[in-house]
């Protein structure tokens, strides 16, 4: 009897099963039935809306006209017609417009001219769509990308081989490892900015920016982040052609550039300190023009950093292969140079110089004259795109305010009124209206996030704002996941860069006549 009971229990056991499996199975047909159509909760609504006429007033006043003025932005397509854009021949996939290297080889090499940009004529411009690598993948999220890249992304071993003792980078599988080394820091970025933190205050709010000459793969930069310090990383396309490319693989700030003849895209004051590791530059050359320049960009109170050549030449010039004699002159140069600028050595240990600006202008002002220094004549600091390097010392500030422009420590400053806009020098601009740009701009992306749920979801980590204005889309966006490039275009109305730099972000000049390749940012928008 009880095996009987057993067998019956089996066969409805074995019925509710094969119901339970067949009810299921009509279900999810039908769900995935509806959901093909397209026609749901959302739609439903949107379409008793369409009927209703009804008003979108989710957030109201929501502009998306461009910032700028000069007619950027505007386009009359009352007669125009949609052009698709093909993609390029899988030769172009390392193209990086004005950067072309057989092109580059026609231009003069002194003073690097060479490297530096140099646009083809409107007839020999590409009008098809850079190809990505063949294999290409979603980079790693940080902060994992910021030690691996898939090798299909920049696929290139040369470095892993000429800086293989070094620790720039190494191939491993189907992915380059980046340990964290550099020529200065073998031993990881870490230790060796442990080492600039006990002289420079990088870990109190006090420098955000940074400025990276010569930046190799941006492993300076990639470990700075952490510190919160954003750094400005800058190489040029040379014998290292993927080094910029590794760095933006890797989630770090970087752009392709070089000091040459031409005065960096950047506004005057905008960094918090500046820096060179056996970056090649000939700093006490064209009687120190090079380090004129990065003062022009240093922040009064700033602090400009030098590691190896020609510091402690004499212990290191037989490990460096060169004349102590050269060296010696090199070095001699470089302190003068510094001396003239008003900046303060603070720290000389092994092969690193910490120099400070000086936050005195007063002072500094009346040493300068007494020396005889050519000042710029210049009106606007900020005024560098295409514009020739000079070899005169850029005043501390504007003839507008007789005070040195000062900033708050990070994260307070993100917010706070920038020197430049409290003191008057963007004309337009008032403490008023930058507290409502960023009254709208958290509106807009607030809004933003509800179309696009992945943006700080940690998927973008490489953004572009392309007319940047005041920073305030970046400064809505701040998070450890992500970073803006700022782009100020040279034909707006009002030059702020330096009111975004003023904010604790980073940014750029550019005309949009090109910019790099298509595989650096991973999210763009015009604002």
């Amino acid at each position: 009897m009880a095996n009987k009971l057993t067998a019956g229990d089996s066969r409805t056991r074995s019925s509710v099963s094969i119901f339970i499996v067949a009810g299921l199975c009509c279900f999810f047909y039908l769900l995935g039935a509806w959901q093909r159509s397209g026609f749901g909760k959302g739609d439903s609504i949107a379409v008793e809306m369409t009927k209703s006429n009804a008003a979108c007033n989710v957030i109201p006043n929501l502009n998306f006209e461009t910032h700028h003025g000069g007619g950027a932005g505007m386009i009359d397509d009352s007669n125009s017609n949609v052009k698709a854009f093909e993609p390029c021949d899988a030769k172009y996939t390392d193209y990086t417009p004005c950067q072309d290297q057989a092109r580059a080889m026609k231009f003069p090499r002194e003073n690097m001219n060479y490297r530096e940009r140099h646009c083809v004529p409107e007839e020999e411009k590409l009008h098809c769509l850079i190809p990505a690598p063949n294999g290409y993948v979603t980079p790693f999220r940080w902060p994992k990308s910021r030690d691996y890249v898939p090798y299909a992304n920049a696929p290139y071993k040369s470095l892993t081989v000429e800086k293989a003792i070094q620790n720039w980078i190494q191939y491993e599988g189907n992915v380059f490892r980046f340990p964290g080394g550099g020529t200065q820091f073998p031993q990881g970025a870490d230790k060796y900015i442990d080492q600039l933190a006990s002289v420079i205050p990088i870990d109190n709010g006090t420098v955000r920016t940074a400025l990276d000459t010569g930046c190799g793969v941006a492993s300076w930069g990639a470990y700075l982040w952490k510190r919160k310090v954003i750094a400005m990383s800058f190489a040029p396309r040379d014998s290292h052609e993927a080094q910029v490319q590794f760095a933006l693989e890797r989630g770090v700030p970087a752009v392709i550039g070089v000091l040459g003849t031409i005065k960096m895209p950047y506004p005057a004051r905008a960094f918090d300190m500046a820096h060179c590791s056996r970056c090649l530059i000939p700093w006490g050359s064209n009687d120190g023009m090079y380090m004129k320049e990065v003062d022009r960009v240093l922040r009064p109170g700033g602090f400009w950093v030098l590691s190896g050549p020609p510091i402690n030449w004499k212990t290191n010039f037989k490990a460096w292969q060169r004349p102590r004699e050269e060296l010696e002159e090199e070095q001699r140069k470089i302190e003068e140079t510094a001396k003239l600028l008003c900046w303060k050595k603070i720290s000389e240990k092994a092969e690193t110089a910490i120099w400070q600006k000086r936050l005195d202008s007063d002072t500094c002002r009346a040493e300068q004259e007494n020396s005889g220094v050519e000042f710029c004549k210049a009106s606007d600091p900020d005024d560098v795109w295409y514009k020739k390097m000079e070899g005169c010392v850029t005043p501390y500030s504007s003839e507008k305010s007789e005070e040195v422009p000062n900033v708050k420590p990070f994260p307070e400053r993100l917010y706070a009124v920038p020197p430049r806009i409290e003191n008057g020098l963007i004309p337009g601009v008032s403490a008023e209206s930058y507290r409502e740009d960023n009254k709208q701009w958290k509106k807009h992306v607030s809004y933003y996030k509800r179309i696009n749920s992945i943006l700080d979801s940690g998927r973008y980590r490489n953004i572009m704002d392309m007319n940047a204005g005041l920073g305030s889309f970046a400064a809505a966006l701040e998070s450890p996941k992500l970073w803006v490039m700022n782009v100020v275009p040279t034909i707006a109305e009002k030059s702020t860069l330096g009111a975004v730099y003023e904010r604790g972000m980073i940014g750029i000049y550019h005309d949009w006549y090109y910019f790099c390749s298509s595989l650096l940012f991973e999210y763009c928008t015009l604002t």
